[in-house]
């Protein structure tokens, strides 16, 4: 699923390119989930009713992008479980600069324990994620638990949020950039600020000294901008859509160099 693009003021002199739709939130939060492997999980406190019990949560995700969990009977989380099956887990990007304009996702659903029958295959799933729990996880008092989504609500910086229903949620696939977008943000952040800076001004008309790419994906990217009027975001739209990071490599180099000769 994705969505129309927002509205943009281009200051290109050619012919007008159609612009490639973004990634719809579903797209980028079973990215997101994809690509984090620690969360928080809140639980209902059978201590202290109708309060919220957070706890640190290493998870793993089921083809279906459900996070598995692998809990102790004697851990207060599994406690509160036993006694409510209704949780959320709360995920985040992982950033330098300002957290709120991390994306981030909360999962809904109730916490239960895997059947029998899939044990293995989610055991399979969660110490590839967590080699180091290869020490506890056959221990009789530890046990797979999933979550079930129900729904989801889903945060990709200042003002863009909403929710996603569990069953877009399931169809959607990561993004094929995800495994190389840390290195693309890195390489840009690092050797290619002016070319950011120049980018914004020619696709988005804002006149930047500093400019930071906070993520990237298969249609494009999002960068952060330290303007005259203070910090500005906006989204750069690849001309067509990438694949691997060499496309994405390719593409970039192309939109520099038409920005350039167009500025």
């Amino acid at each position: 699923m994705t969505e129309a693009p927002s509205p943009r003021q281009h200051l290109y002199t050619g012919p007008a390119v159609p612009q490639l739709p973004e990634p719809g939130y579903a797209e980028r939060a079973r990215t997101l989930i994809s690509i984090v492997s620690i969360a928080t999980l809140s639980t209902w406190s059978r201590k202290n009713a109708g309060y919220p019990f957070g706890s640190l949560m290493p998870f793993a995700l089921d083809p279906e992008g459900r996070p598995i969990l692998l809990i102790s009977d004697m851990a207060m989380h599994t406690q509160n479980l036993k006694a409510d099956p209704r949780a959320s887990l709360f995920v985040g990007q992982s950033v330098d600069g300002d957290p709120l304009g991390a994306a981030r996702a909360t999962l809904l659903g109730p916490v239960e324990p895997i059947p029998a029958k899939e044990v293995d295959s989610a055991r399979e799933l969660y110490l590839s994620s967590h080699s180091n729990s290869q020490s506890w996880v056959d221990f009789p008092d530890f046990h797979f638990y999933r979550l079930e989504p129900i729904d989801l609500y889903y945060v990709g910086g200042f003002g863009v949020m909403g929710w996603v229903s569990a069953d877009d949620y399931k169809q959607a696939k990561p993004d094929p950039l995800v495994e190389s977008a840390s290195r693309i943000l890195s390489h840009m952040n690092e050797d290619h600020v002016s070319a950011m800076i120049l980018l914004a001004r020619v696709h988005s008309g804002l006149q930047a000294t500093e400019a930071v790419m906070t993520s990237v994906d298969r249609m494009g990217f999002f960068v952060r901008l330290r303007t005259g009027e203070g910090m500005k975001g906006t989204r750069i739209n690849f001309p067509r859509e990438v694949t691997t990071a060499h496309e994405a490599r390719k593409v970039l180099v192309e939109m520099v160099k038409e920005a350039e000769a167009q500025s």
